[in-house]
């Protein structure tokens, strides 16, 4: 089946997937060729990919994603989102640093306008560190 994920930014991935895994509002759904027709909510979290059916998870493929929409159809999986962080991009150490930094600001705001902004770049972070801890732990394994 084909996946394209699309960012604000233009196409992260647009090729042949055996599975994928996608975090929405009603919890994760694993998506394999011939599934049924859907539309759905993504959420902040993490997307796997595995590319061939007997790929172990070492070799799946991540995404940090950011909220968006799925549309899924028996042949193809396309996902709508604002951001995409590869996992293969991601420093573990700076996503930490990252979020350590939101946690902060989200604790010093003093507005509610700074406290969403806060609260959207700790769940950014929070999902890029996600992927990086995944990424490590699957490449250990």
């Amino acid at each position: 089946m084909n996946l394209k994920l699309v960012t604000l930014l233009g196409v992260k991935m647009d090729r042949e997937v055996y599975e994928v895994v996608i975090p929405t509002s009603e919890g994760e759904i694993a998506v394999f060729p011939g599934h049924e027709p859907l539309v759905a909510l993504a959420v902040p979290g993490a997307i796997s990919v595995r590319n061939n059916k007997g790929d172990s998870d070492d070799k799946l493929e991540l995404f940090a994603i950011s909220g968006g929409v799925v549309e899924i159809s028996q042949n193809s999986v396309r996902v709508l989102v604002d951001e995409a962080d590869h996992g293969d991009d991601i420093v573990e150490s700076e996503a930490k640093l990252a979020l350590d930094r939101a946690i902060a600001e989200r604790n010093q705001a003093s507005s509610q306008i700074e406290l969403d902004q806060a609260h959207q770049l700790v769940d950014r972070h929070a999902v890029r560190l996600k992927v990086a801890e995944l990424r490590r732990r699957h490449r250990r394994g």
